[in-house]
C-alpha cells in the first residue's frame, strides 16, 4: 500500500552568526559569536604556505581572488571557494552549489572515505599492527612506530582528529593488505554510493594526478557516512581524545576541524590542504534532526565559506517530522486472535527537510506489510517497514511495530465461533 504526502514550508529558523575568535579549541571555552569577520586557522593540514598566520576577510566585500569567477546570480557572492556545495544528508538534495562537478584534488578530505571503508570492513576492537612502511609515510603524522599495536577504533579516531597519514596506511594494510588494494576498495565504494567522478589511488590524500573527486561526490560520500555507517558521526564529531599510544606526556589529540567549535550543531568532518588542492573542508552540522553537509574545495577562507554555506542551508530548509515514534500508521488484521486487528506504529521518528517559504517538496511513503498477522502478536514485534522516497530515491526506512499485544483465541473459543458462524449461515 502507498501513501503520498506533500510537505510545505513552515516556521523559519534562526540564522547562526559567524565566530570572530578561535580560542575555544585551545581553551575549551565556548566561542563568542559576532557577525562579519572570519578567522582562518593555520596548521600543517589546512593553511599551506602561511603556517602560523591568521587571515581575516570582511564578508560584506566581494573577494578579489585571481581566476575566481562568481556569477552575478550566485546568492553567496563573498564565497571564496572555487567549488562548493550544500547538501541535505538524508535526501541528497542540493541546496546550493558552485562548480560542484569539476574534478579537483581532495587532499586529506580523502580520509572520509578511508574511514567509511574501514568501518564497513572491521570491528572497532580489532588490533592493528603498524608496519615499517606505515611508519615512514610522509606528510601529517601521528608518529606511529613499526610494531605499535593500536585498536582499530582508536586508530580511526586519531586519523580523523590529527589527519595522520601514517594511520591511513596502517588501516589500509590491515584491511586490504596494501594501500593500492585499499584504494581500489575506496574507489569502488565511492562509485557504488553514486560518486562516480571520483578516483582514489591512496588512503591519505597525498597528491597524485589520478587521485581526484568533486565537491558533489565528496558531499555524497559524507552524507552516506552520516546516514548509513555506524560510528561515523561519533568519530568525526569527536573534539579531543586521550590514547596511551600517543607519544607525548599528555597523550592528547585535539581535532584540527575548528568547525566543531565555530558552528553551533557542528558535528564533523575533515580538513585538507596541499599546494595542488588548496584549502579544503568538508563540514557537517545538525539542527532539529536535519543533517547538512557542506564542501569547499580550493578555498581561500575555508572557515568563513563553510559557515556561510551552513547558514545559507539552514535558511533555505527546515526539519519536518513526517512521523513520530509510536504514531499509528494503520490497522493490520490478525488471524485467530482475541482482537481482529492490531495498530501498526512507527518505531522511531522520521525527520526530513522541507523548503522554507516555498512550495515545499514531496515525499512518497510505501508500507511494506503482510496482508495479515497470525496470533499471538506481542507489542513491539516488528511487522514490516515504512520506506520514504524523494524523487524516486529511498531516503529513509523505519521499522513498523505492533502497537498492542493480541493473544491467540483458545481452541474451544475457536470451535465455538466456528459452529456459531455455521448456525447463522443455516
Amino acid at each position: 500500500m502507498k501513501n503520498r504526502l506533500s510537505t510545505k514550508a513552515g516556521s523559519s529558523l534562526l540564522a547562526l552568526c559567524i565566530v570572530a575568535g578561535l580560542s575555544a579549541p585551545l581553551t575549551g571555552a565556548a566561542p563568542r559569536h559576532e557577525a562579519v569577520t572570519d578567522t582562518t586557522w593555520a596548521d600543517e593540514d589546512t593553511a599551506g604556505p602561511h603556517t602560523g598566520a591568521m587571515f581575516r576577510i570582511d564578508q560584506r566585500e566581494r573577494p578579489n581572488i585571481p581566476g575566481l569567477y562568481v556569477s552575478p546570480s550566485d546568492p553567496l557572492q563573498t564565497l571564496t571557494a572555487r567549488s562548493a556545495v550544500v547538501m541535505d544528508a538524508a535526501t541528497g538534495r542540493i541546496i546550493y552549489e558552485r562548480d560542484m562537478d569539476t574534478r579537483r584534488f581532495p587532499a586529506s578530505t580523502t580520509k572520509i572515505m578511508t574511514l567509511i571503508v574501514a568501518l564497513e570492513h572491521c570491528s572497532l576492537d580489532e588490533t592493528v599492527t603498524v608496519s615499517r612502511h606505515a611508519e615512514g609515510t610522509e606528510g601529517s603524522t601521528l608518529w606511529l612506530q613499526a610494531g605499535d599495536e593500536v585498536p582499530m577504533g582508536e586508530l580511526l579516531q586519531g586519523m580523523m582528529l590529527r589527519s595522520g597519514n601514517d594511520a591511513t596506511v596502517a588501516v589500509a594494510e590491515h584491511v586490504a593488505g596494501s594501500v593500492e588494494a585499499f584504494a581500489r576498495m575506496m574507489t569502488e565504494k565511492a562509485h557504488a554510493i553514486g560518486a562516480r567522478d571520483t578516483s582514489f589511488v591512496n588512503s591519505s590524500g597525498l597528491p597524485d594526478e589520478n587521485h581526484y573527486t568533486t565537491a558533489h561526490d565528496l558531499a555524497l560520500i559524507t552524507a552516506y557516512g552520516y546516514r548509513e555507517v555506524p560510528h561515523f558521526e561519533e568519530i568525526v564529531s569527536t573534539k579531543e581524545a586521550t590514547f596511551p599510544w600517543v607519544k607525548d606526556d599528555t597523550h592528547l589529540l585535539r581535532n584540527e576541524n575548528q568547525m566543531l567549535w565555530l558552528y553551533k550543531g557542528g558535528n564533523g568532518v575533515k580538513t585538507g590542504y596541499t599546494d595542488a588542492a588548496g584549502r579544503c573542508l568538508v563540514s557537517g552540522a545538525k539542527k532539529d534532526g536535519l543533517q547538512l553537509v557542506t564542501v569547499v574545495l580550493d578555498s581561500t577562507y575555508m572557515w568563513n565559506d563553510s559557515i556561510a554555506l551552513l547558514d545559507y542551508g539552514f535558511r533555505q530548509v527546515e526539519s519536518h517530522r513526517l512521523l513520530t515514534a509510536g504514531e499509528t500508521v494503520c490497522q493490520l488484521p490478525v488471524r485467530s486472535g482475541k482482537s481482529q486487528s492490531v495498530p501498526v506504529q512507527a518505531a522511531k521518528d522520521v525527520v526530513l527537510p522541507r523548503d522554507k517559504g516555498g512550495d515545499g517538496h514531496e515525499y512518497e511513503t510505501t508500507f511494506e506489510l503482510p496482508h495479515s498477522l497470525a496470533a499471538p502478536v506481542q507489542a513491539g514485534d516488528v511487522v514490516g517497514q515504512l520506506v520514504v522516497s524523494y524523487q524516486g530515491q529511498e531516503c529513509a526506512r523505519v521499522d513498523l511495530v505492533a502497537g498492542a499485544t493480541v493473544e491467540k483465541k483458545s481452541f474451544f473459543r475457536t470451535v465455538g465461533a466456528f459452529f456459531q458462524s455455521l448456525w447463522h449461515s443455516i
